[in-house]
């Protein structure tokens, strides 16, 4: 199969290429939505095409098929701010730039989650990108909403510990 042969492509590969193509889209003045879900964030200190960056960034370092989009906007809209509007502008600037040394228009057009991945690596020793990858730990996975999604029940001390709420019941062993 070429690169850019359609047939047997895997789910992620076709997820990876629509979003690429266009699934989020600036829906005015600072804000990002997507057009097939009921999601938009806006921004108000960094730039759209920043965010829309920072948004596919987020889904290639922690990929999860199952998670939908508004998750990682909620993981990522802390970089929204003048603290980090530096440090975002630089870092989208190299992605981008490493992006077209490797003949795409910029880090989101690379269709390809593989070319992306290539080209966070190209970045992976920059503060840009470890202090991305560090929110993302916490800004995504300690969202209450996506635990379920993970099979995750929360904490139990609350609710008088694993023994007596399934701590054996575990399928997948």
């Amino acid at each position: 199969m070429t690169k850019h042969d359609l047939r047997g492509l895997t789910r992620r590969q076709l997820l990876s290429r629509s979003l690429a193509a266009g699934a989020l889209a600036v829906a005015g003045p600072g804000f990002i939505a997507a057009p097939n879900a009921a999601w938009a964030v806006e921004v108000t200190v960094i730039t759209p095409a920043e965010m829309a960056t920072l948004l596919q960034m987020a889904r290639d370092i922690y990929p999860h098929d199952q998670v939908p989009d508004q998750f990682y906007a909620v993981a990522v809209k802390g970089y929204d701010s003048e603290d980090h509007k530096a440090l975002v502008a630089e870092g989208v600037a190299a992605l981008d730039a490493a992006a077209k040394a490797a003949g795409f228009a910029d880090y989101v057009s690379a269709g390809w989650e593989e070319d992306r991945v290539k080209l966070l690596q190209s970045v992976e020793a920059t503060p840009f990108f470890g202090t991305v990858r560090a929110g993302l730990v916490t800004g995504l996975y300690n969202q209450k909403e996506v635990w379920p999604i993970f099979g995750y029940q929360g904490e139990s001390f609350s609710q008088g510990g694993y023994i007596e709420r399934g701590f054996n019941d575990i399928d997948w062993l």
